[in-house]
């Protein structure tokens, strides 16, 4: 009986995974999301101890937060952040050389921050840190330096981001793969608010060419005049 319930556990938590968690953020699916961070929810309480689950529930948390942000629904990124946060917190503690668990800790904090820009003074020195030791344990990540990007795209400049340091470290990451979808979409969205429309349209074809299915690249594809 006992090893039929440890079965049963193991299959529950390998049911869900990253590429499952990213097709629903791809297609800005929230039910499927949700329905999927609440499984997640229930296998961390199983099973507190494992880092991997705590991990996949941090990010699907991220990625409801980004489709939150994506759709200008702060408080909801801000809820989905915080929620994730407690889990990455967890996966970092359990296995503190993990530089993903570092990335997505870091990449949290910084979704926490738009929906009030005061939360940088708490959330921001998290976000910083949290990819800056990515970072460090993973030099060659372009996840890592992607989420940094990131971070700094929303971190106000005051706050030690800003427009110009996301743009290097976002154009890093794709040095390190030029294939990541996410990486040019990030690189649009940043050129975008730098002024340089062109360039951001010249990304977003090449985001949607590595990924069809990115409902947010079509939508600001559409804003972005020929």
């Amino acid at each position: 009986m006992r090893l039929a319930t440890a079965l049963l556990l193991v299959e529950s938590l390998a049911a869900i995974s990253p590429a499952d968690l990213r097709v629903a953020r791809d297609r800005q699916d929230r039910p499927a999301l949700e329905k999927m961070i609440a499984g997640l929810s229930a296998d961390v309480q199983k099973n507190p101890n494992d880092a991997a689950a705590q991990y996949r529930l941090a990010l699907g948390s991220s990625f409801l937060a980004e489709i939150s942000l994506e759709m200008r629904q702060k408080n909801e990124a801000r809820a989905a952040a915080e929620t994730g946060i407690r889990a990455a917190e967890k996966a970092v503690a359990l296995q503190p050389g993990s530089a993903e668990f570092h990335r997505i800790l870091g990449t949290l904090c910084g979704q926490v921050i738009p929906a009030n820009v005061l939360a940088g003074l708490r959330y921001g020195r998290c976000a910083l840190d949290e990819v800056n030791k990515a970072v460090e344990l993973d030099p060659k990540s372009s996840d890592a330096y992607l989420s940094r990007g990131v971070g700094n795209y929303y971190l106000p400049a005051q706050f030690g981001g800003g427009i110009d340091k996301a743009i290097a470290d976002i154009r890093k990451a794709i040095e390190l793969d030029g294939k990541s979808a996410d990486a040019h979409l990030w690189l649009a969205v940043a050129l975008r608010k730098n002024n340089l429309p062109a360039d951001a349209r010249k990304a977003l074809e090449k985001t949607l060419a590595l990924n069809p299915n990115r409902a947010w690249a079509k939508q600001l594809l559409e804003k972005i005049p020929q």
